[in-house]
């Protein structure tokens, strides 16, 4: 379980095709806290450490990550984002969020205004359903709030902190974009259907 407020921004060492899986490595400011089998949300996909030192990270992608995220775009030298799992006890800021991937979006405008970034991302229907005006959705692992809804996209609103201490910086027009929809909106749905 996260809360989608990305801890660091991490980048991206290696990529390394194993046959139709890799091995992901990213810097990582807390790799020498953290221990074999932990969870780490990379841009919002729950991975699980398979190796670590004091400055990296590595994961086992495995085909079906590679098939439903963004993750398999990553290049040498791409910005991550990067959060622990949730311990017991800590404050929850953003909203409840597990790692599971739902759709990818695309990034449809990014435009600075005065100190503030506007981010459009598509929404395929299979998210949409699930988002409301001022709802939660996690992109990336960044829990925001949805300023506007249109029939097929979201407007986000990024305050300069967001923009500079998450890879949303490094984003442009046309990037694919992980999505995850409220998990309440989900439950909500299945109790109903």
């Amino acid at each position: 379980m996260f809360t989608g407020l990305v801890e660091a921004v991490g980048q991206v060492v290696s990529m390394q095709e194993l046959g139709a899986q890799a091995r992901l490595t990213v810097t990582a400011p807390f790799s020498a806290e953290v221990k074999l089998g932990d969870s780490v949300a990379i841009n919002g996909c729950c991975l699980t450490v398979v190796e670590y030192n004091d400055e990296t990270l590595a994961f086992d992608l495995l085909m079906q990550t590679l098939a439903v995220t963004s993750l398999g775009e990553l290049k040498n030298g791409s910005l991550v984002n990067l959060e622990r799992a949730l311990a017991v006890g800590d404050r929850l800021g953003g909203h409840f969020v597990q790692g599971h991937v739902d759709d990818i979006g695309k990034v449809i405008d990014l435009s600075v205004v005065g100190q503030d970034h506007r981010y459009e991302v598509s929404l395929p229907a299979a998210i949409h359903k699930y988002c409301i005006p001022k709802g939660a959705l996690c992109l990336d692992g960044i829990s925001l709030t949805m300023a506007e809804l249109t029939d097929d996209s979201a407007v986000f609103w990024i305050t300069p902190h967001t923009f500079a201490e998450t890879n949303l910086k490094g984003k442009a027009i046309g990037d694919r974009i992980n999505l995850e929809a409220d998990m309440l909106a989900k439950y909500v749905e299945k109790l109903q259907g």
